[in-house]
């Protein structure tokens, strides 16, 4: 509606020019008088700079709207990242975690290996120098034990394992290796994502046999078993309870980045 209204005035003004200096007639009548040809020229000029400013506008118009389009997929790119990191972060976190139950593993193996059945039970100091039984004088029990341990580390049979332990659990309840059983059996339900019962054996670790080793452990899959149910203060009750009462334990450490993630 501007750009008619310019045009219009444009003209009009042309078109008074014209009429204040009438060209020769004999000029009017060969050349059709120079002045309507300056005031076509003018008009034609003036509608090509406007069709030119209209251009302008609209390429900064649709580069603004581009770069905007590009910003929006670099936020979400970023947004992707994040979310990856912090999946790997976990992960790894889990990783490490079989680790450490691996080596235990191996190391109560080893020491078993190097005592007698006649000699008095073995013991091992946890994160507190508490002594606890770690091994059974009775073959069966370790046994049964080694078999539910032996589906999981050398098998790889999980979900053969869980009844396995649930067995030896209902055989040999007050077991030194209960504690471990207890743990085990939620790691297996956990992985399951059967997070109510994997609580369950949890609590038990940390309720019944407070002495054992595996008490950081649990307290910190306690945690993770929050989170997972979008429980954030419970979780970080959990690990602040396993910074408090282990702090020298190296699950610990994976509580503090838990909290530091959480806050």
């Amino acid at each position: 509606m501007t750009v008619t209204k310019t045009l219009w005035v444009a003209l009009s003004l042309v078109s008074t020019g014209a009429w204040a200096n009438p060209a020769p007639v004999t000029e009017l009548g060969r050349n059709n008088t120079p002045n309507q040809q300056l005031g076509t020229s003018g008009a034609g000029t003036l509608e090509q700079r406007l069709a030119t400013l209209e251009r302008v506008v609209e390429a900064r118009a649709q580069g603004q709207i581009r770069m905007q389009q590009q910003l929006h997929l670099l936020l979400e790119e970023v947004s992707q990242l994040r979310g990856v990191t912090e999946t790997h972060t976990y992960q790894l976190d889990e990783m490490l975690q079989r680790q450490r139950d691996l080596y235990q593993e191996i190391d109560r193996r080893v020491s078993a290996l190097q005592s007698t059945p006649a000699a008095t039970p073995p013991v091992s100091a946890n994160q507190n120098n508490v002594p606890t039984v770690s091994y059974s004088s009775n073959m069966s029990e370790n046994d049964a034990y080694d078999k539910a341990v032996n589906m999981v580390l050398k098998d790889r049979r999980y979900d053969a394992a869980i009844p396995e332990f649930e067995a030896f659990l209902q055989t040999y309840p007050q077991s030194g290796y209960a504690p471990n059983a207890h743990y085990w059996l939620g790691q297996l339900l956990f992985n399951n994502n059967e997070l109510a019962k994997a609580k369950t054996h949890f609590e038990r670790v940390v309720t019944n046999f407070g002495d054992s080793s595996k008490v950081p452990d649990a307290l910190l899959k306690l945690g993770q078993v929050a989170e997972r149910e979008n429980n954030k203060e419970a979780a970080l009750k959990f690990y602040r309870q396993l910074i408090k009462d282990h702090a020298s334990a190296t699950s610990a450490r994976l509580a503090q980045e838990r909290i530091d993630a959480l806050k």
